[in-house]
């Protein structure tokens, strides 16, 4: 699954990565280095600019809130809970199929955290020992230091409870996309701890390498037969993942340094 990741890459920054047409210096977001659910987050989508005599499709860069909220909701009060959309069925799910006919994203990062319970703690948690197990934090990232360009949905969602000319009217949210995580050896895997991603959970963020952007962007591209696809797992031996501070277990915590790499898992969380 993908519960929080990292974005602290600059709008210009990403202009350039996605070779972006349009975007409003307003919307600018401040790096984030423990995105969690329901917070605001870039995305790149291609559509037509709102009000525009060109009906042709602009690469964007706009600012969603984290957790999708279908257009046919009553309320957005489920959001926090649709963060992430399954791959194998994201095409037939009624709260997923028509934005993955029809808006789909890319949601730009750093790379995602992940929570491993370690061995000794699961043993314990196994014979009853301990309720809440210590988990250590890993970071996953691109290996070669590029943009981990996360495969999303994103909906709009009208709040009928406001006037159209009320800021807060329309909602635009997002989800990410999950595979299932890999099997193959991780890129420099550590000495201690994973050796590969399905050893820290069996799911992870879809990643889209640049080959398939344009296609995945393309909203002329309506076929689920024609999508699906897109939603192959990349090569393997991308990435890779070090463990960092359990510092990142707390939302309120948030900057430069829950990205340092550790030397071992901290005490406590041994494998």
């Amino acid at each position: 699954m993908c519960g929080r990741y990292a974005a602290s890459r600059r709008p210009e920054d990403l202009a350039g990565i996605f070779e972006i047409g349009k975007w409003e210096p307003e919307e600018t977001l401040e790096p984030d280095y423990n995105v969690a659910p329901t917070k605001e987050v870039y995305a790149v989508l291609d559509r037509p600019l709102k009000d525009a005599d060109d009906p042709r499709p602009v690469r964007q860069l706009r600012r969603l809130r984290w957790g999708l909220v279908p257009s046919w909701a009553r309320t957005p009060e489920g959001a926090a809970r649709m963060i992430n959309a399954r791959a194998e069925t994201v095409h037939e799910k009624p709260s997923y199929r028509r934005a993955f006919a029809a808006r789909r994203c890319i949601l730009p990062a750093d790379g995602y955290y992940e929570w491993v319970t370690g061995e000794q703690e699961r043993e314990l948690e196994v014979e009853g020992r301990r309720k809440r197990p210590r988990k250590q934090p890993y970071f996953v990232t691109p290996a070669d230091g590029s943009v981990f360009a996360m495969a999303g949905l994103y909906e709009f969602w009208r709040d009928r409870t406001l006037p159209d000319d009320h800021p807060r009217a329309w909602w635009v949210t997002c989800s990410v996309i999950t595979t299932e995580a890999e099997r193959t050896p991780l890129a420099a895997a550590p000495e201690e701890g994973p050796r590969t991603l399905a050893d820290i959970h069996p799911r992870m963020p879809l990643m889209l390498t640049p080959d398939r952007w344009d296609a995945w962007l393309d909203p002329a591209r309506t076929d689920p037969g024609d999508l699906r696809p897109l939603l192959a797992p990349p090569p393997a031996g991308l990435m890779r993942a070090y463990p960092v501070s359990t510092a990142v277990s707390n939302v309120r915590n948030n900057g430069p340094e829950l990205l340092r790499e550790l030397p071992a898992p901290e005490e406590g969380t041994l494998f």
